[in-house]
C-alpha cells in the first residue's frame, strides 16, 4: 500500500472532522448528512459522552437520538462547529483533539455551549475512518 504524505493524511482527517461536525447542523439535508456520518466510522466504533452521566454508544446508538432531537421540533437552528484543533499522525493511526462550540434554540430559548472532543482515526483500505470519539461539554 502506498503511504500518502503526512500533509495528505492531515487534509483527509480535516475533511472527516468537518463532515462529522456538519452532520449535526439542523435544516435541509439533515437525514443525508446523518446517513453519511455512518460511513465515517469503522465497524464497531465507540463514541463516549463524559458530560453528565458517562454514556458509551455504538454508531447507530449515537446517531438515532440526535437525528430524533434535530427533527423532533423542540431543537431548532442547531449547529456545532470546531473552533480550534490539531491532528497527530503516526503511521496508520491518528488523533484529532479539538474545541467546539454549539448554538441553537431549545423550546424557543436560545442557548450556546462549548467543549472538547477527541477523535481517533485508523487508516483503512477506504481511507481514514473514525475508530472512537469522546467529548466533554464545558461546565
Amino acid at each position: 500500500m502506498t503511504m500518502p504524505s503526512e500533509d495528505g493524511d492531515r487534509a483527509e482527517i480535516a475533511a472527516l472532522v468537518s463532515t462529522f461536525f456538519a452532520a449535526f447542523t439542523a435544516g435541509p439535508g439533515l437525514a443525508e448528512r446523518m446517513d453519511g456520518l455512518r460511513s465515517l466510522f469503522v465497524p464497531g466504533a465507540v463514541i463516549v459522552k463524559t458530560c453528565g452521566e458517562l454514556t458509551v454508544y455504538g454508531v447507530d446508538e449515537f446517531i438515532a437520538p440526535r437525528l430524533a432531537l434535530l427533527t423532533g421540533g423542540s431543537l431548532n437552528d442547531f449547529s456545532e462547529w470546531e473552533t480550534e484543533g490539531h491532528s497527530e499522525v503516526w503511521g496508520d493511526i491518528a488523533q484529532h483533539w479539538c474545541s467546539y462550540a454549539k448554538k441553537g434554540l431549545q423550546d424557543g430559548v436560545p442557548f450556546t455551549g462549548s467543549g472538547m472532543k477527541t477523535l481517533q482515526f485508523v487508516r483503512t483500505s477506504d481511507g481514514w475512518r473514525i475508530a472512537s470519539a469522546a467529548w466533554d461539554d464545558a461546565r
